[in-house]
């Protein structure tokens, strides 16, 4: 999947969410890549799952609409990363810095594809150079 100099990234669900619905929460080192039209990134599948996984649960902090998630992140240039039988198996052979099963996956499919995870959750860095940590 890589290309380029610099390489394609894959951005959390809590980093989509701003993006789409809270742009000032963004860390502010990003926002010039996400406005640059050269930069290569993707949305996983697994977070849209996550995003109305949660909505249908009517968690007070996941009132997004998916689709419309989903079509901001399309007409963002976003290209959308699915879910492989590989991503799946290669979960089982991480170790347990982190439990959401959402971002677990996530580092798997950035393993497996080569691809930087780019997140505000510091505990995602104990997963190693596949993980980029923003600061807020």
């Amino acid at each position: 999947m890589t290309s380029g100099t610099t390489p394609p990234r894959l951005l959390d669900t809590q980093l989509l969410i701003w993006m789409a619905f809270a742009p000032e929460e963004l860390p502010a080192t990003l926002i010039p890549d996400l406005k640059d039209r050269q930069q290569r990134f993707f949305v996983s599948v697994v977070s849209l799952w996550e995003v109305a996984i949660k909505r249908s649960l009517n968690r007070p902090d996941f009132q997004f609409d998916t689709a419309a998630l989903r079509q901001h992140l399309q007409r963002e240039g976003f290209e959308e990363l699915p879910i492989q039988a590989e991503h799946c198996l290669a979960v089982q052979n991480l170790p347990w810095h982190h439990r959401d099963p959402f971002d677990r996956l996530l580092i798997a499919q950035a393993q497996e594809e080569r691809i930087q995870l780019l997140s505000c959750d510091q505990p995602l860095s104990e997963y190693g150079a596949c993980v980029t940590l923003l600061k807020r």
